[in-house]
């Protein structure tokens, strides 16, 4: 059985702490190195629920894509909600690891297994990891489909393949207009609409579409129609948790210590509830 230590190193092999955006607070938050570990559980949030089913499965390390730290704290106290969290953990010797930018940036990293789940052919990153002389590293991925589909029916692929959420898929542009290439990008996307349009893919998924910026990317008439769809930051991120929990049983394998895997099928997405607005022939614009 490997000590916490060696399921870390082997970890970080995959999604080096060097390779975080400077911002970010990834590695190792709780844990003894020494303690050993049989059981390791993924999931996208290091949320109460998801530490009380890490105690609940037995699980020796939890695996989350977000920080519970993303900025500093000057209190543990269990008063609050991380720091129950924390003191949940500690309490039942689960120790916890955070691969976040570091695991968007990896190949394969979260906008692969993104890819994957939508049926997706990845053909090079979108933003390029300027450290990768092979040029597979970076965040988001531009990618094709195995036969063009119209938006609305590429929204409605994204609706039925990614996590059930009271979101869905959001879409801003004709909904009849083709798609062939596709940019994605797990999580906060908007931040790239400059390299997906350099990209000249036909659409771009991702997550936390904001009003102005994606006001302002539909109404560039400079540039040719380009069509957004947004999906919700959780059910974006979730198929990582997959493909991370193959990449830590191959390794397991490989080592021989027969590590029992899980992946969270919790979800923690914070919105429970959606009431579509109804449609109205009414021309007198929008309510005072």
């Amino acid at each position: 059985m490997p000590r916490l230590s060696e399921v870390i190193a082997a970890l970080e092999t995959l999604w080096p702490a060097e390779r975080a955006e400077s911002w970010d607070a990834v590695g190792t938050v709780v844990g003894d190195p020494g303690q050993e570990v049989s059981r390791v559980l993924f999931a996208v949030d290091p949320v109460q629920e998801i530490a009380d089913e890490a105690v609940k499965l037995g699980a020796d390390l939890l695996v989350t894509h977000h920080p519970l730290y993303l900025r500093g704290t000057t209190t543990v106290a269990a008063s609050t909600f991380k720091g129950r969290v924390v003191h949940t953990l500690i309490k039942n010797d689960v120790a916890l690891h955070v691969a976040h930018t570091n695991a968007d940036r990896a190949d394969p990293g979260v906008s692969d297994a993104l890819a994957g789940a939508l049926g997706l052919r990845v053909l090079r990153p979108l933003v390029p990891d300027p450290t990768d002389p092979d040029g597979r590293r970076g965040l988001g991925r531009v990618c094709e489909l195995d036969h063009p589909l119209t938006v609305g029916e590429l929204a409605a692929r994204a609706a039925e393949r990614l996590p059930a959420t009271a979101q869905g898929i959001r879409v801003a542009g004709d909904p009849d207009a083709v798609v062939r290439t596709v940019a994605v990008s797990g999580g906060s996307g908007d931040s790239l609409f400059a390299d997906v349009r350099a990209a000249g893919v036909d659409a771009f998924l991702t997550a936390d579409l904001r009003h102005h910026p994606a006001s302002e990317f539909m109404a560039d008439r400079t540039h040719s129609p380009l069509a957004l769809l947004d999906a919700a930051h959780w059910a974006t991120e979730w198929p990582w948790c997959e493909l991370a929990a193959a990449q830590l049983d191959e390794i397991s394998d490989r080592h021989g210590w027969d590590l029992r895997v899980h992946v969270s099928r919790s979800v923690t997405d914070p919105w429970t509830a959606h009431a579509a607005s109804f449609t109205t022939t009414h021309a007198s614009g929008a309510p005072n």
